[in-house]
């Protein structure tokens, strides 16, 4: 099993842990008198580039709401995901480095291969420039 099969597998398991067993089915009901209509399609997330919301889907889970690298998929993960108030680390890093490792995942750096890329974001640049000025607030910056 490969690293990102794994880490997949253990981000199934957590959201798949927290939901609560389903209901039992209920009775049958009758059918409707009319056929129901379709329901409509959800509407797209007003906030889909905003990089707030898209740290808190995408990143939140490993790297935690506080960025120190303790989210709820973070304990089954070896390396841990980074700590982003590591000041140490902050310096090291330019902010296109961090870009790239967002865009190409942890592999495309040298790093964990767990981390996934997130290609679709190269074609969002305020949402990138967004994400790493979160990052660095995690520093203190």
């Amino acid at each position: 099993m490969t690293r990102q099969t794994l880490f997949l597998s253990i981000a199934v398991l957590v959201v798949s842990c927290s939901k609560s067993e389903p209901a039992a089915p209920a009775a049958p009901q009758p059918p409707p008198a009319a056929p129901p209509t379709a329901p409509a399609a959800p509407a797209p997330s007003a906030n889909a580039d905003d990089p707030k919301e898209v740290f808190k889907t995408r990143c939140v889970m490993c790297h935690g709401e506080k960025g120190t690298g303790d989210g709820p998929a973070s304990a089954a993960l070896n390396p841990k995901p980074r700590n982003y108030t590591d000041p140490t680390w902050q310096k090291s890093v330019t902010d296109d480095q961090i870009k790239k490792t967002i865009i190409g995942g942890g592999a495309s750096v040298g790093k964990s291969p767990l981390m996934p890329a997130q290609p679709d974001l190269s074609a969002k640049p305020e949402t990138l420039d967004g994400l790493v000025k979160i990052i660095r607030g995690f520093g203190g910056a």
